[in-house]
This record gives structure tokens, sequence and C-alpha cells, in this order.
């Protein structure tokens, strides 16, 4: 059974910076694409950053957090890192992690990915 584990979620003022964590268990993590995902009160999950399971494959971001957000994953220690910087009240929400068996490509639709974390919460005071 694969489990996702998120964590490094809590409280900041605008301007600072939060690196969420998820830990992958049960299954072959350097096998998954893996991506965040985020969804804001009263709103719509939406797709943050995915990172392929390829290493030559450029990682993709959504605009709303280009330049603020980077996606790294480190497959010794089968975890997905999501580091913010920047923040703005606007990035608050649940921060959920996601893995994709790697037989398609990178995806930005949660349609597409297998396993879900329970989600982090992030919440960005001005």
């Amino acid at each position: 059974q694969v489990q996702l584990v998120e964590s490094g979620g809590g409280s900041v003022q605008a301007g600072g910076s939060l690196r969420l964590s998820c830990v992958v268990s049960g299954g072959t993590f350097n096998s998954y694409h893996m991506g965040w995902f985020r969804q804001a009160p009263g709103k719509e999950r939406e797709f943050v950053a995915a990172i392929s399971r390829w290493p030559a494959i450029t990682p993709v971001v959504a605009d709303s957090v280009k330049g603020r957000f980077s996606i790294s994953r480190d497959n010794a220690k089968d975890t997905l890192y999501l580091q913010m910087n920047n923040l703005k009240p606007a990035d608050t929400g649940t921060y959920y992690c996601a893995a994709r068996n790697g037989w398609g490509s990178l995806s930005t639709s949660e349609a597409n990915y297998d396993y879900w974390g329970q989600g982090a919460q992030v919440t960005v005071s001005s």
C-alpha cells in the first residue's frame, strides 16, 4: 500500500518561506512522477508543480508560483520537496503531494495521479 505523508506546513507572514516535504512509502519512489497541488478554502484544488521520474525532464511549475516556488526530489530518501519563498496570502491553503505511476508523461492534471497524501496546511498572513 503506497502512502504519502506531507510535513512542513505552518503559519508565516507574507514574504516568508516554508519547505514542504512528502515521504513516500510502500512503493518505488523513483518510479513515480510526483506533483504538488493545493486547495484554498472554497476553491477547487489546483496544480502547483510537478517533477518527472526522469532527471532530464524539466520540472513544471504553475505560473502563479513561478519564480517563488521550486520542486525537487531526493530518491535516496523517498522524499519530495516544495520550497516556497516570498509567500503571499493567496498561497494559503491545503497542500497535497501526489504520485503518478511512471509509465505516462508528466502531468498537471490531478486526474492523472494515482496516490495522494492527506495534506498540509499553509497559512500566510498579511
